[in-house]
């Protein structure tokens, strides 16, 4: 199994299969001038099948989330999903996604074995949008998250982003139309993983502060005796439920002692954290003829260094070099 020093067993994947994207949105990457992975460095369609089943087999990983930079332009991507399904045991697979191409390939990838989708909308506002991520393309994703739930990829879940003096004030009504349509609507702390490093603690919404927004027109309460474990968002019944409300709060609420995390560049590098500042190559010993035994050792010696925590707390803080499209999500 991939453990850690600190007893933590990793049974999720997280597999960024590019770090290209068709937005541009504010907290993740600049309007232009970041430079792209080059083609030969990202793993093949095959290496990527290959690593997940070494993760499968060999080191104990159940679930599989595929991620970017945006997974829908993989060109193969309907294809890994359908041979990654067909591995045993079988993992649970899931996708992260802008939902601008899901429209014309939600049906494909749940035919292909996708079990289900966390589509990225943090506005309801087109224009906000537009702000937000620099394109027009807000009627894409809200086709795409009902395209998603008309093919069975769920529970469809939404991520949000909510910037102070931008998009901060629509926390109930983004609740509310995600409650009407049945999609599960989780917040995200903004985390200091953009591109342009400029990340502020004090521009950041908290999750406090979501938590008040939300009780200003919602009676939210703990979902029953139920413990937070590895799952990053804390969950709220709404007016009662059966609908519910998650927040990730991983700058002031991290789930550090839990996480059961491990990830997979685009370029086959592995992370022991989202936040980490060293990576360990498992692409060159892929390329250069490691059997699979060699591959899961050198991949369970990736996670036995893991930290404690994310080191978000310490004053001393500094961002990966890496910006989220490149890491994966």
């Amino acid at each position: 199994m991939l453990t850690d020093t600190y007893g933590r067993v990793a049974t999720d994947l997280r597999v960024s299969l590019t770090d290209r994207c068709n937005l541009r949105c504010t907290y993740c990457m600049p309007e232009e001038g970041l430079q792209w992975l080059a083609k030969p460095d990202l793993l093949t369609d095959d290496e990527i099948v290959r690593m997940v089943g070494i993760a499968v087999h060999e080191l104990g990983v159940t679930d599989v989330r595929f991620t970017g930079g945006e997974p829908l332009l993989r060109p193969g991507l309907v294809g890994i999903v359908e041979r990654c399904a067909a591995l045993e045991p079988r993992p649970r697979l899931s996708l992260t996604t802008n939902g601008i191409g899901l429209r014309r390939t939600a049906d494909a990838l749940r035919a292909a074995g996708l079990d289900r989708v966390n589509v990225s909308l943090d506005t309801l506002r087109p224009e906000v949008f537009h702000t937000l991520t620099r394109r027009d393309r807000h009627h894409d994703v809200v086709a795409g998250l009902a395209a998603a739930a008309d093919a069975g990829l769920t529970p469809v879940k939404i991520n949000t982003v909510l910037m102070r003096g931008v998009n901060d004030d629509e926390a109930p009504d983004l609740l509310a139309w995600a409650v009407e349509r049945g999609y599960e609507l989780r917040f995200i702390e903004q985390m200091p993983l953009d591109a342009q490093h400029g990340w502020q603690r004090t521009d950041m919404v908290t999750a406090d502060e979501i938590l008040d927004r939300l009780r200003t027109r919602f009676t939210l309460t703990t979902e029953g005796e139920t413990v937070r474990g590895s799952a990053p968002a804390e969950r709220w019944l709404v007016d009662g439920g059966p609908a519910t409300v998650g927040v990730i709060g991983s700058v002031t609420r991290p789930f550090c002692r839990a996480c059961d995390r491990t990830r997979l560049t685009a370029d086959g590098q592995v992370r022991n954290c989202l936040f980490a500042r060293e990576e360990s190559d498992l692409r060159g010993p892929l390329r250069s003829g490691a059997d699979d035994e060699r591959m899961a050792e050198l991949w369970r010696a990736a996670m036995w260094g893991k930290k404690a925590g994310s080191g978000l707390d310490d004053p001393a803080f500094l961002q990966p070099d890496r910006p989220m499209s490149a890491i994966g999500g």
